[in-house]
């Protein structure tokens, strides 16, 4: 194992982590031969082969599963060092992970920008993906902090609670429903919908409180982006329910309406996540008390929706 490079074992342990070369490829910004051939050289260094392929699925075999096993321990002997190294410097120059729901792409950058300002020499690696994917790289401890929407089953992961992520019924502006008040959920239940794909977070809370009251969800459409729902919102397919902060980049030339909807908005909540437990570097420290102190009046000041609402401006 001399001659085996760091390289090749993070390649090795992304391919038998995601038990597959294509995914492993995408998540280090790989090509799939270039994978299969860091994987290929390192089996040549241990003398065995580390995968086997049955069918159409790739499986450890006992080399595979020792080798496996071997660089867990040693990434997670790196990243503690990496976080003493870190807490030797200060505030002074670092990396901060974060991985956060797709949605919070909409809050967590602003919230960002003023603490970068303040620790200039900080750099940032963050991850904008799916709610499962958030989950996956929290078992694994990939990141520094974890923002979700939806808390994890896993009750071994420490929750916080720093933001309100209210869930409201969108309709396009010109539409009828969007002069009246007090709106029944049975009227609305009339209306075709176009949501998130089933699974997602905002998906269960919207189709729970329809179960709750015995009415149907009519979805017309499943799409796997706010930005195209909004769209297609825009275009009269349908109404959609997402959370209110993917109107903060809209501005006064919105098309789209909030309506007022019995049992709207659903109260939901932001939270900053991380294995109970874990050590905290002093920058994620930094970031997570930024985040409970001052997270939410930074988003709101620098929000164009917290602006409008500010001036009684019908969103």
């Amino acid at each position: 194992m001399q001659n085996a490079t760091l390289h090749q074992l993070k390649v090795f342990e992304a391919v038998a982590r995601h038990s597959s070369f294509t995914r492993a490829a995408e998540e280090l910004f790989l090509t799939q031969p270039t994978v299969s051939m860091q994987v290929k050289q390192l089996s040549k260094t241990v003398g065995l082969p580390l995968f086997e392929q049955v069918g159409k699925r790739l499986y450890l075999t006992a080399a595979g599963k020792e080798l496996y096993s071997t660089c867990r321990d040693v990434f997670e002997r790196l990243e503690q060092f990496q976080i003493a190294i870190a807490d030797l410097k200060g505030l002074k120059q670092g990396t901060l992970r974060l991985a956060v729901v797709t949605t919070a792409k909409y809050v967590i950058p602003r919230i960002l920008g003023p603490f970068c300002q303040r620790y200039p020499g900080i750099d940032v690696s963050l991850t904008v993906t799916n709610h499962q994917y958030v989950l996956d790289s929290l078992a694994d401890n990939r990141d520094d902090l974890y923002i979700l929407s939806q808390l994890p089953d896993d009750s071994e992961a420490h929750c916080e609670p720093f933001m309100e992520n209210p869930l409201v019924v969108l309709a396009p502006r010109n539409h009828p429903l969007t002069k009246e008040k007090d709106i029944p959920l049975s009227r609305i239940s009339e209306e075709p919908f176009i949501m998130r794909e089933p699974g997602s977070g905002t998906r269960k809370a919207v189709q729970k409180l329809f179960d709750a009251q015995g009415l149907p969800m009519k979805v017309k459409l499943d799409l796997g982006s706010n930005e195209a729902i909004k769209q297609a919102i825009a275009g009269g397919m349908g109404l959609s329910v997402l959370s209110k902060h993917t109107l903060a980049l809209e501005g006064v030339n919105n098309q789209l309406a909030i309506l007022d909807v019995e049992g709207f908005p659903i109260e939901r909540y932001w939270y900053v996540v991380h294995p109970s437990g874990k050590q905290l570097s002093a920058i994620a420290k930094a970031f997570y008390d930024y985040l409970m102190n001052e997270g939410k009046r930074v988003a709101e000041e620098t929000s164009v929706l917290g602006v409008l609402e500010k001036e009684k401006v019908e969103v």
